[in-house]
């Protein structure tokens, strides 16, 4: 499947989940796909302190690693209310340090000025990440 058809099809699953999870008011949702050609969804959890909001997306990537899948494509999904134009958020710092468990060629969505549907490579997020500092046999204990 191409790129292009990979990326439609996890915006029209993110909108689907946002429109039934959240049929009035606020809403978002993540969609990951995966080398095996699955897609996972996830929605954050509400909840009354603020500090335990875990991201958007990490539900999905979460399912992916439950089922041993290599994550290739991430997108999050939001909007202010039902009214509301959809916009991507490009991954949070910490959100990139997750995806980067499956490679810095990890395709993800990021948010435009034109608001288009646009992925790049995590690498292009993170051209001097600190990995960088290490060779790639250094790092291999930490993929384990």
């Amino acid at each position: 499947m191409q790129d292009f058809e990979i990326e439609k099809k996890m915006y029209n699953m993110a909108v689907e989940l946002i429109e039934r999870r959240y049929p009035t008011g606020w809403g978002g949702a993540g969609v990951v796909h995966t080398l095996n050609g699955n897609y996972y969804t996830s929605v954050s959890i509400d909840t009354a302190n603020a500090s335990a909001v875990l991201c958007i997306e990490t539900g999905a990537m979460l399912e992916a690693h439950k089922y041993n899948e290599k994550v290739t494509h991430c997108m999050c999904l939001v909007r202010k209310d039902e009214k509301s134009q959809y916009q991507v958020l490009s991954p949070c710092g910490i959100c990139q340090e997750r995806l980067r468990y499956w490679g810095e060629d990890v395709q993800v969505a990021v948010t435009t000025e034109d608001n288009d549907i646009r992925f790049v490579e995590l690498k292009e997020l993170q051209p001097y990440h600190w990995t960088k500092a290490y060779h790639a046999e250094e790092m291999e204990h930490w993929e384990e």
